[in-house]
């Protein structure tokens, strides 16, 4: 019997083995297997360090999931038509799967590696792996995408069959000797190793490490997860984040260990819903994360303030709230979804800095670091975005601090400086009276910085903003 050529499954954002289409209609092929990942050249767009951190472990975790079950992991760096080339010319490979990308540079090179493969008769096939709808799957009664969210969901669900996951290969039988890369060697994480390290201390990369974190939050917090998703100062959100930008679970594997509990599911399975909804937007609006994605707002005059833009980076604003979710950010590469909106909407309506300038910060500090929903979501806070907040809506800083923190706990973490305020002062340490602040040990100006822009003038200054950018378009 004649013995089957290799096939080429190439991991992109999908560092998983279990539910992995491309993976297994390799297996299903027949033949040995040469499981590849490629640091590509010609990215549209590079991860910022804390995804490095990350990715590196995420690599180093598949490839030792990889190894247990007899197989080796392929590390090749180049521009990824070529890298494939040299491994169909070295190996006699006659296929090569992947799972489908949806930003539009992404889909251009690997339309264009599929023509190329296609015309020397390598077979090229593409699946479904990290949404549960791809973008093209629904559509208005129009046959226009939707720009709304809760029409987008229920549509998508109305016509979404969510088949079972796909289990992990027990074993994988790989081609011997073919060169690979040393992960050490791509130099991933950061020369101040205290900044990576850290974040680790809060995450654990790999599939894993994404399953043990559904389970837990399956096990307990879900169950007070739509009362009290809001509450930094509770432990009750998921954060899957990080293990679903890297493909480390899919949308399928959660929603089908959700199913047994669709009450209480729902409204955590919306989040995964509006990640859906964000992919919908960047595929038809590739520039997603540089051009507004509304009209109208292209007069917009943003303050370029670098030091007040440090100060916010730093946790350094004079705002408890905001400094507490800044200060979280650096230290764990990641921030509570209620205090994403709140610091994003402080930069750029009391700042009035322009948001582009917070979505490559975020970019550069999130572990996720997810182009559709960090675009879109920083796009929603500044009313420029589909299915935006309104441009008037400008968050209280203060006032949502009270309303979601209202024991101070999460800030008392992330800005120790003030753990001793009590609670009536501790969002606003600027209204306690000095023997408060004496008390407390806090010379604000010096301990704990006084507020950088005062809350009612910097409202009244971006809506004027706003209003003549809308009336000059």
């Amino acid at each position: 019997m004649t013995a089957l050529s290799p096939s080429i499954v190439w991991f992109r954002d999908d560092l998983r083995l279990g539910d992995h289409p491309a993976l297994n209609a390799a297996i299903h092929r027949g033949g040995p297997l040469i499981l590849l990942y490629i640091r590509e050249k010609d990215a549209a767009r590079k991860p910022g360090g804390a995804k490095r951190v990350w990715l590196h472990h995420s690599l180093q975790a598949l490839k030792s999931d990889i190894e247990d079950r007899g197989g080796a992991l392929i590390l090749r760096t180049g521009v990824a038509a070529d890298v494939i080339d040299a491994l169909i010319k070295d190996s006699g490979a006659r296929a090569v799967f992947w799972n489908r990308r949806y930003h539009e540079p992404d889909r251009d090179r690997d339309a264009a590696i599929k023509e190329a493969l296609t015309e020397r008769d390598v077979a090229v096939e593409s699946f479904k792996a990290n949404l549960l709808v791809e973008p093209w799957e629904v559509r208005t009664k129009a046959g226009t995408p939707y720009k709304v969210f809760t029409p987008f969901w229920r549509a998508a669900k109305d016509g979404m069959e969510v088949s079972d996951p796909l289990p992990a290969p027990k074993k994988l039988e790989c081609v011997d000797k073919v060169l690979s890369a040393a992960l050490d060697d791509w130099s991933l994480l950061p020369t101040q190793p205290d900044w990576g390290s850290k974040m680790l201390n809060h995450h654990t990369p790999g599939e894993a490490g994404a399953i043990a974190r559904l389970t837990d939050f399956l096990d307990g917090p879900i169950e007070d997860y739509a009362q009290g998703r809001d509450r930094p100062d509770k432990a009750l959100t998921s954060k899957l984040s990080p293990h679903l930008a890297h493909g480390e679970i899919s949308p399928r594997q959660i929603w089908d260990a959700c199913k047994d509990n669709e009450v209480t599911s729902r409204k955590f399975l919306s989040e995964i819903g509006w990640r859906e909804f964000s992919y919908t937007l960047l595929f038809y609006n590739p520039d997603l994360a540089t051009e507004n994605f509304a009209d109208g707002y292209e007069a917009m005059e943003w303050d370029h303030d670098d030091q007040a833009f440090e100060a916010w980076t730093k946790g350094q604003t004079g705002y408890p709230f905001v400094d507490a979710g800044m200060r979280q950010l650096w230290a764990t590469g990641w921030m509570h979804n209620r205090v994403r909106m709140v610091v994003a909407s402080f930069l750029i309506k009391h700042l009035m800095i322009d948001w582009r300038d917070g979505e490559d910060w975020f970019w550069d500090c999130l572990l996720e670091a997810d182009l559709a929903s960090n675009a879109a979501s920083w796009q929603w806070v500044a009313g420029t975005g589909a299915d935006a907040a309104p441009y008037f809506r400008v968050f209280n800083p203060f006032g949502q601090g009270e309303k979601f923190d209202p024991n101070g706990d999460y800030v008392r973490q992330w800005v120790p400086e003030l753990k001793d305020l009590p609670n009536k002062y501790i969002q606003q340490p600027w209204t306690a009276p000095d023997k408060v602040l004496n008390a407390a040990g806090i010379e604000l100006g010096r301990d704990y910085p006084e507020p950088i822009v005062d809350h009612k003038q910097a409202r009244e200054r971006v809506l004027e903003a706003y209003k003549t950018a809308r009336n000059s378009a």
